[in-house]
């Protein structure tokens, strides 16, 4: 317990996850621990009630600080100038209004389960996902913040947990992922499954934008727990992955195991399901969840919200590696 904020587990619904509410304002002062309750919330931490980072967004990277020594600045990454905040650059902004105009995803089909539910379980849904999994090293902290969100039962974030979802594979799927490596690519390469049925050309992508090994298995550099690091159709490769060493192809090999470690891994009891508030703030690990947004009326509805990104922790397996995604000057040449 700390005399800083109050902590409650785990998240309605969920086995895993912890609601924070701070003691005082945000203003006053960011409280000491806070990378802890995330590691003993198993990477998942909501705050609510943050209203006053909408009038004062310098606030949202000022917490960001607290969980990495690195909160990453956009307008030096791949992201389109359109989405960057433009008097506060650390902050991504995820948004169906001008000037970002981000559709949102698509609604499943059929729209819920057979019982009446939101679907969550890979591939009636789609689109899970770890943040930047196509750069190493990778992030490790994502901060999603609530400006303007849609009326709830709509516009909700999932996530679904990698390490309870490890920890209850079977032995022969424990076997088959163990030492195996992915191959992620930045979307929109023309390498996603999507493209590649549809027989689209991939695009030819400069050094920094190459697709980027990274394991099956992630070993946490916290907790020392294992966890299953992966995403589906569109962050990885489908032209030579989506693992190394196993047939390629939407048809392969490598597609029915994808298709098998996603439709466990985003089983019903390893999911969490967010409906917004504003001035809620959803903290998570990139290292052991992966995520998925969800449909709502964009004719209809106006949705604002800003991300911030942390680095500084990917574990031994990055240690010392430069930057992927930053372009490299070429060589002078007599």
């Amino acid at each position: 317990m700390s005399a800083d904020f109050e902590i409650s587990s785990p998240l309605p619904g969920a086995r895993f996850g912890s609601t924070l509410r701070l003691a005082r304002r945000l203003s006053q002062g960011v409280p000491d621990g806070l990378p802890g309750a995330l590691a003993d919330a198993g990477g998942l931490l909501l705050v609510p009630g943050l209203t006053e980072i909408a009038q004062q967004p310098e606030l949202l990277v000022e917490l960001s600080r607290a969980f990495g020594p690195e909160v990453e600045d956009y307008r030096y990454t791949l992201t389109s100038s359109t989405s960057v905040h433009t008097t506060v650059p650390e902050i991504f902004m995820v948004s169906n209004m001008a000037p970002v105009n981000r559709a949102p995803p698509k609604r499943p089909e059929p729209p819920l389960t057979a019982d009446g539910g939101l679907p969550v379980q890979y591939p009636h849904r789609r689109g899970w996902h770890t943040d930047q999994s196509y750069r190493r090293p990778p992030p490790d902290i994502s901060l999603f913040y609530a400006v303007t969100p849609v009326a709830r039962e709509r516009g909700q974030t999932m996530f679904a947990n990698g390490t309870l979802a490890y920890a209850a594979l079977p032995a022969d799927l424990k076997a088959k992922v163990e030492g195996l490596e992915g191959l992620h690519v930045q979307p929109g390469s023309g390498r996603s499954r999507e493209a590649v049925l549809s027989g689209q050309k991939p695009e030819r992508l400069p050094p920094h934008a190459q697709p980027q090994r990274q394991p099956v298995v992630r070993i946490h550099p916290v907790t020392d727990r294992p966890a299953l690091y992966l995403c589906e159709w569109g962050q990885m490769d489908w032209v030579d992955g989506p693992f190394i060493g196993l047939e390629p192809g939407p048809h392969g090999e490598g597609a029915k195991l994808l298709d098998t470690l996603m439709s466990h891994l985003t089983r019903p009891e390893f999911v969490y399901v967010h409906e917004w508030t504003v001035g809620d703030l959803l903290v998570w690990d990139n290292r052991c969840l992966v995520h998925a947004a969800t449909w709502y009326d964009a004719d209809k509805e106006q949705r604002m919200m800003w991300r911030t990104t942390v680095h500084g922790n990917p574990g031994a397996l990055y240690a010392d590696e430069a930057k992927s995604w930053v372009p490299r000057a070429e060589p002078v040449t007599a």
